[in-house]
Protein backbone atom coordinates (compact mmCIF):
# COMPACT_ATOMS: atom_id res chain seq x y z
CA UNK A 1 0.00 0.00 0.00
CA UNK A 2 1.73 3.35 -0.77
CA UNK A 3 1.40 6.42 1.05
CA UNK A 4 -1.85 7.61 -0.93
CA UNK A 5 -4.48 5.32 0.73
CA UNK A 6 -3.24 7.43 4.32
CA UNK A 7 -4.20 10.77 2.52
CA UNK A 8 -7.86 10.25 2.72
CA UNK A 9 -10.01 11.20 5.47
CA UNK A 10 -12.46 8.62 6.44
CA UNK A 11 -16.18 10.19 6.50
CA UNK A 12 -17.80 10.59 9.97
CA UNK A 13 -20.84 11.85 11.71
CA UNK A 14 -19.70 11.37 15.05
CA UNK A 15 -17.72 12.25 17.15
CA UNK A 16 2.09 15.51 32.26
CA UNK A 17 8.61 15.60 39.65
CA UNK A 18 4.56 13.15 39.95
CA UNK A 19 1.51 13.60 39.09
CA UNK A 20 -2.02 12.95 40.71
CA UNK A 21 -4.08 10.60 39.35
CA UNK A 22 -7.81 9.93 39.57
CA UNK A 23 -9.13 6.93 37.88
CA UNK A 24 -12.09 4.97 37.25
CA UNK A 25 -11.72 1.09 36.10
CA UNK A 26 -14.00 0.07 33.10
CA UNK A 27 -12.32 -2.33 30.62
CA UNK A 28 -11.80 -1.59 26.22
CA UNK A 29 -11.18 -4.31 24.19
CA UNK A 30 -7.63 -4.70 22.13
CA UNK A 31 -6.10 -6.14 18.23
CA UNK A 32 -3.58 -4.43 15.61
CA UNK A 33 -0.94 -5.98 13.01
CA UNK A 34 2.04 -4.19 11.99
CA UNK A 35 6.11 -4.76 11.77
CA UNK A 36 8.50 -2.32 13.52
CA UNK A 37 12.55 -2.17 13.23
CA UNK A 38 14.50 -0.36 15.85
CA UNK A 39 18.06 0.63 15.23
CA UNK A 40 20.29 3.00 16.98
CA UNK A 41 23.88 4.44 17.11
CA UNK A 42 25.31 4.94 20.25
CA UNK A 43 27.72 7.94 21.18
CA UNK A 44 28.68 10.21 24.43
CA UNK A 45 27.36 12.68 25.81
CA UNK A 46 28.17 16.13 27.74
CA UNK A 47 27.24 19.45 28.83
CA UNK A 48 25.94 21.48 31.74
CA UNK A 49 22.73 20.30 33.11
CA UNK A 50 20.62 23.43 32.72
CA UNK A 51 17.71 23.24 30.16
CA UNK A 52 17.62 26.52 27.63
CA UNK A 53 14.50 25.12 25.72
CA UNK A 54 11.76 23.19 27.05
CA UNK A 55 10.82 21.86 23.69
CA UNK A 56 6.76 23.14 24.17
CA UNK A 57 6.51 26.27 22.78
CA UNK A 58 3.54 27.99 21.52
CA UNK A 59 2.58 28.44 18.10
CA UNK A 60 0.10 30.27 15.85
CA UNK A 61 -2.00 29.83 12.35
CA UNK A 62 -3.97 31.38 10.28
CA UNK A 63 -7.88 31.07 10.38
CA UNK A 64 -10.18 30.38 7.37
CA UNK A 65 -13.29 28.81 6.62
CA UNK A 66 -15.04 26.70 9.00
CA UNK A 67 -15.82 23.43 7.60
CA UNK A 68 -19.50 21.73 8.23
CA UNK A 69 -20.07 17.86 9.46
CA UNK A 70 -23.27 16.23 11.20
CA UNK A 71 -21.84 16.38 15.00
CA UNK A 72 -22.07 13.99 17.31
CA UNK A 73 -23.92 14.20 20.57
CA UNK A 74 -22.47 16.86 22.91
CA UNK A 75 -20.28 16.53 25.58
CA UNK A 76 -18.98 19.32 28.07
CA UNK A 77 -15.15 19.07 28.93
CA UNK A 78 -13.99 18.88 32.33
CA UNK A 79 -11.98 21.35 33.88
CA UNK A 80 -9.76 18.88 34.87
CA UNK A 81 -9.36 16.82 31.18
CA UNK A 82 -6.78 17.47 28.35
CA UNK A 83 -6.84 18.18 24.86
CA UNK A 84 -6.10 15.00 22.48
CA UNK A 85 -5.67 15.89 18.96
CA UNK A 86 -4.76 13.93 16.17
CA UNK A 87 -2.47 14.59 13.98
CA UNK A 88 -1.60 14.42 10.63
CA UNK A 89 2.68 12.89 9.65
CA UNK A 90 2.63 12.44 6.17
CA UNK A 91 4.78 14.68 4.33
CA UNK A 92 2.43 16.30 2.50
CA UNK A 93 1.24 17.34 6.19
CA UNK A 94 4.23 18.55 7.35
CA UNK A 95 5.39 21.01 8.83
CA UNK A 96 2.91 20.81 11.59
CA UNK A 97 1.34 23.80 13.91
CA UNK A 98 1.14 23.79 17.47
CA UNK A 99 3.04 20.75 17.74
CA UNK A 100 5.48 22.08 20.31
CA UNK A 101 2.86 22.98 22.66
CA UNK A 102 2.19 19.65 23.44
CA UNK A 103 2.85 17.74 26.76
CA UNK A 104 3.23 14.47 25.37
CA UNK A 105 2.86 13.25 21.95
CA UNK A 106 2.45 9.72 20.80
CA UNK A 107 4.14 8.02 17.50
CA UNK A 108 1.63 4.90 16.09
CA UNK A 109 1.80 3.24 13.25
CA UNK A 110 -1.41 3.45 10.98
CA UNK A 111 -2.18 1.83 7.38
CA UNK A 112 0.43 1.45 5.12
CA UNK A 113 3.28 0.71 7.26
CA UNK A 114 2.59 4.80 7.60
CA UNK A 115 2.66 6.76 10.86
CA UNK A 116 0.36 9.31 13.05
CA UNK A 117 0.55 11.17 16.01
CA UNK A 118 -1.74 11.61 18.65
CA UNK A 119 -0.77 15.13 20.65
CA UNK A 120 -1.72 15.70 24.70
CA UNK A 121 -2.47 19.16 25.90
CA UNK A 122 -2.69 20.26 29.13
CA UNK A 123 0.03 22.74 30.51
CA UNK A 124 -0.85 24.78 27.17
CA UNK A 125 -2.79 24.98 24.62
CA UNK A 126 -1.62 26.74 21.55
CA UNK A 127 -3.51 28.91 19.18
CA UNK A 128 -4.02 26.32 15.82
CA UNK A 129 -3.07 22.90 15.72
CA UNK A 130 -2.71 20.56 12.85
CA UNK A 131 -3.21 19.00 10.49
CA UNK A 132 -5.95 17.25 11.89
CA UNK A 133 -6.84 13.65 10.52
CA UNK A 134 -9.08 10.80 11.54
CA UNK A 135 -9.03 8.47 14.44
CA UNK A 136 -7.92 4.97 15.23
CA UNK A 137 -9.70 2.28 17.62
CA UNK A 138 -6.55 1.85 19.63
CA UNK A 139 -6.52 5.87 20.28
CA UNK A 140 -9.97 4.95 22.52
CA UNK A 141 -7.74 2.20 24.78
CA UNK A 142 -4.59 4.65 25.01
CA UNK A 143 -6.73 7.55 25.73
CA UNK A 144 -8.32 5.30 28.71
CA UNK A 145 -5.62 6.54 31.15
CA UNK A 146 -7.08 10.10 30.94
CA UNK A 147 -10.07 11.54 32.54
CA UNK A 148 -12.41 12.01 30.17
CA UNK A 149 -10.24 13.53 27.82
CA UNK A 150 -11.72 15.77 24.91
CA UNK A 151 -10.44 14.06 21.63
CA UNK A 152 -9.91 15.74 18.14
CA UNK A 153 -10.42 14.33 15.30
CA UNK A 154 -11.20 14.48 11.40
CA UNK A 155 -13.45 11.80 11.45
CA UNK A 156 -13.45 7.93 11.47
CA UNK A 157 -14.80 4.42 9.53
CA UNK A 158 -18.35 4.66 10.41
CA UNK A 159 -18.21 1.27 12.26
CA UNK A 160 -15.86 2.83 14.59
CA UNK A 161 -18.60 5.55 15.66
CA UNK A 162 -20.39 3.84 17.69
CA UNK A 163 -17.36 3.09 19.62
CA UNK A 164 -15.98 6.35 20.10
CA UNK A 165 -19.81 7.48 21.16
CA UNK A 166 -19.51 5.13 24.12
CA UNK A 167 -16.15 5.81 24.88
CA UNK A 168 -15.36 8.19 28.20
CA UNK A 169 -14.22 11.21 26.35
CA UNK A 170 -15.72 13.62 24.69
CA UNK A 171 -15.58 13.78 20.77
CA UNK A 172 -15.23 16.62 18.87
CA UNK A 173 -14.72 16.84 15.08
CA UNK A 174 -15.68 19.10 12.54
CA UNK A 175 -19.59 20.95 12.83
CA UNK A 176 -19.53 20.35 16.53
CA UNK A 177 -18.36 23.70 17.97
CA UNK A 178 -18.40 26.53 15.45
CA UNK A 179 -15.40 28.00 14.26
CA UNK A 180 -13.25 25.10 16.27
CA UNK A 181 -12.39 23.68 13.03
CA UNK A 182 -11.02 25.29 9.57
CA UNK A 183 -8.95 25.09 6.76
CA UNK A 184 -5.97 26.54 6.26
CA UNK A 185 -4.57 27.81 2.58
CA UNK A 186 -1.34 26.55 2.36
CA UNK A 187 -1.53 22.72 2.16
CA UNK A 188 -4.03 20.66 0.14
CA UNK A 189 -7.24 18.65 1.08
CA UNK A 190 -6.96 16.23 3.09
CA UNK A 191 -3.91 18.13 4.95
CA UNK A 192 -5.15 21.55 5.88
CA UNK A 193 -7.41 20.81 8.16
CA UNK A 194 -6.68 22.81 11.94
CA UNK A 195 -8.25 23.12 15.26
CA UNK A 196 -8.38 26.63 17.43
CA UNK A 197 -8.48 24.80 20.82
CA UNK A 198 -9.89 27.53 22.83
CA UNK A 199 -13.26 26.85 21.12
CA UNK A 200 -13.11 23.84 22.89
CA UNK A 201 -11.96 24.73 26.24
CA UNK A 202 -10.97 28.40 27.15
CA UNK A 203 -8.14 27.55 29.40
CA UNK A 204 -5.03 24.79 29.85
CA UNK A 205 -6.32 22.32 32.45
CA UNK A 206 -2.61 22.40 33.78
CA UNK A 207 -0.30 19.10 34.50
CA UNK A 208 -2.91 18.05 37.01
CA UNK A 209 -4.75 16.24 33.79
CA UNK A 210 -1.93 14.15 32.62
CA UNK A 211 -2.88 10.77 34.39
CA UNK A 212 -1.02 8.85 32.51
CA UNK A 213 1.47 7.83 35.45
CA UNK A 214 4.73 9.40 34.08
CA UNK A 215 6.74 10.38 36.73
CA UNK A 216 9.78 13.30 36.62
CA UNK A 217 13.06 14.45 38.48
CA UNK A 218 16.53 13.17 38.65
CA UNK A 219 17.91 10.46 36.57
CA UNK A 220 17.93 6.86 36.97
CA UNK A 221 21.17 5.81 37.73
CA UNK A 222 23.29 3.80 35.23
CA UNK A 223 22.15 4.19 31.61
CA UNK A 224 24.24 3.74 28.45
CA UNK A 225 25.55 6.85 26.74
CA UNK A 226 23.40 7.11 23.35
CA UNK A 227 23.77 10.16 20.90
CA UNK A 228 21.14 9.02 18.68
CA UNK A 229 18.29 6.65 18.61
CA UNK A 230 15.63 5.61 15.11
CA UNK A 231 12.69 4.14 15.21
CA UNK A 232 11.57 2.59 11.39
CA UNK A 233 8.14 1.64 10.37
CA UNK A 234 7.61 -0.14 6.84
CA UNK A 235 7.22 3.61 4.91
CA UNK A 236 8.01 6.25 8.22
CA UNK A 237 11.17 6.83 10.50
CA UNK A 238 11.62 8.93 13.37
CA UNK A 239 15.17 9.55 14.18
CA UNK A 240 15.92 11.28 17.65
CA UNK A 241 19.76 13.02 17.74
CA UNK A 242 20.84 14.47 21.26
CA UNK A 243 21.75 18.06 21.26
CA UNK A 244 24.35 18.61 24.64
CA UNK A 245 23.70 22.50 23.74
CA UNK A 246 20.06 22.30 24.07
CA UNK A 247 20.06 19.12 26.57
CA UNK A 248 16.98 17.89 24.05
CA UNK A 249 16.70 15.16 21.34
CA UNK A 250 16.29 16.69 17.70
CA UNK A 251 13.63 15.23 16.21
CA UNK A 252 13.67 14.07 12.09
CA UNK A 253 11.15 12.58 10.40
CA UNK A 254 11.36 10.27 7.33
CA UNK A 255 15.02 11.28 7.09
CA UNK A 256 13.98 14.98 7.76
CA UNK A 257 14.29 17.71 10.65
CA UNK A 258 11.12 18.06 12.01
CA UNK A 259 10.09 21.35 12.01
CA UNK A 260 7.17 23.63 13.14
CA UNK A 261 5.14 26.04 10.53
CA UNK A 262 7.17 28.43 12.22
CA UNK A 263 10.21 26.79 11.19
CA UNK A 264 11.04 26.36 14.92
CA UNK A 265 12.56 22.54 15.75
CA UNK A 266 10.58 19.58 17.24
CA UNK A 267 12.81 19.24 20.43
CA UNK A 268 11.64 16.76 23.32
CA UNK A 269 13.15 16.15 26.19
CA UNK A 270 12.50 12.48 26.88
CA UNK A 271 11.51 9.80 24.77
CA UNK A 272 10.35 6.57 25.62
CA UNK A 273 10.71 3.93 22.99
CA UNK A 274 7.77 1.38 24.04
CA UNK A 275 7.44 -1.98 22.93
CA UNK A 276 4.24 -3.62 22.66
CA UNK A 277 1.85 -5.82 20.35
CA UNK A 278 0.73 -4.27 17.20
CA UNK A 279 -1.89 -6.65 15.31
CA UNK A 280 -4.98 -6.53 13.03
CA UNK A 281 -7.99 -4.10 14.91
CA UNK A 282 -11.30 -5.15 13.32
CA UNK A 283 -11.52 -2.31 10.88
CA UNK A 284 -10.10 -1.39 7.25
CA UNK A 285 -8.97 1.90 5.58
CA UNK A 286 -11.40 2.28 2.39
CA UNK A 287 -9.67 0.69 0.39
CA UNK A 288 -10.05 -2.71 2.20
CA UNK A 289 -6.57 -2.57 4.52
CA UNK A 290 -6.32 -3.51 7.80
CA UNK A 291 -6.24 -0.86 10.60
CA UNK A 292 -3.13 -2.04 13.09
CA UNK A 293 -4.54 -1.51 16.41
CA UNK A 294 -1.74 -1.05 19.08
CA UNK A 295 -2.61 -2.76 22.65
CA UNK A 296 -1.23 0.09 25.28
CA UNK A 297 -2.69 -2.39 28.06
CA UNK A 298 -0.52 -5.02 29.75
CA UNK A 299 3.38 -5.20 30.41
CA UNK A 300 6.63 -5.20 28.32
CA UNK A 301 9.86 -3.37 27.80
CA UNK A 302 10.68 0.21 26.87
CA UNK A 303 13.71 2.41 26.33
CA UNK A 304 13.75 5.46 28.18
CA UNK A 305 15.89 8.28 26.53
CA UNK A 306 17.24 11.37 28.70
CA UNK A 307 20.20 13.17 29.08
CA UNK A 308 22.04 11.53 26.00
CA UNK A 309 21.35 8.30 27.59
CA UNK A 310 19.22 4.84 27.50
CA UNK A 311 17.92 3.38 30.26
CA UNK A 312 16.49 0.16 30.03
CA UNK A 313 13.04 -0.35 31.57
CA UNK A 314 10.14 -2.34 32.05
CA UNK A 315 6.43 -0.66 31.49
CA UNK A 316 2.85 -1.61 32.78
CA UNK A 317 -0.36 -0.81 32.82
CA UNK A 318 -2.61 -3.25 34.08
CA UNK A 319 -6.65 -1.94 33.70
CA UNK A 320 -7.14 0.44 30.70
CA UNK A 321 -7.85 3.40 33.34
CA UNK A 322 -4.88 2.55 34.69
CA UNK A 323 -1.68 5.04 34.04
CA UNK A 324 1.66 3.68 32.24
CA UNK A 325 4.26 2.92 34.98
CA UNK A 326 7.99 2.73 33.92
CA UNK A 327 10.32 1.46 36.16
CA UNK A 328 13.96 -0.11 36.29
CA UNK A 329 14.81 -4.15 36.88
CA UNK A 330 14.64 -3.85 40.75
CA UNK A 331 11.39 -1.90 40.38
CA UNK A 332 12.30 1.48 40.57
CA UNK A 333 10.82 4.54 39.18
CA UNK A 334 12.02 5.65 35.95
CA UNK A 335 11.93 9.53 35.91
CA UNK A 336 11.71 11.66 32.50
CA UNK A 337 13.45 14.57 32.44
CA UNK A 338 11.26 18.09 32.68
CA UNK A 339 9.85 19.21 29.13
CA UNK A 340 7.86 17.90 26.61
CA UNK A 341 7.45 13.20 26.36
CA UNK A 342 7.90 11.59 22.62
CA UNK A 343 6.18 8.04 23.37
CA UNK A 344 6.77 5.53 20.14
CA UNK A 345 5.26 2.89 19.86
CA UNK A 346 7.21 -0.06 18.57
CA UNK A 347 6.44 -3.62 18.26
CA UNK A 348 7.43 -6.08 20.56
CA UNK A 349 9.54 -9.21 19.61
Amino acid sequence: MSAQSNNMDWVATVGMGQRARTRRVTTTAALLAATVTVTLAAGCAGGPHTPVDDGRGRTVGTPAATPSDTPPPRRTAAASAPLAVKIDNVRAARPQTGLRAADVVYAEQVEGGLSRLMAVFATKLPKVVGPVRSARESDLELLRQYDRPTLAFSGAQHKLLPLIGQAPLRPEQPGNVEGAFFRGADKAAPHNLFLRPARLMPTAPTATALTNGFRFGAAPAGGTPQTSRTVRYPSASFTFDWSADRRRWLLSTDGAPTLTSEGQRVTPATVVVQYVKVRASRFHDFLGNTTPYTETVGAGTADVLRDGRVYEARWKRANPADGTDFTTADGQPVNFAEGQVWVVFAQAS
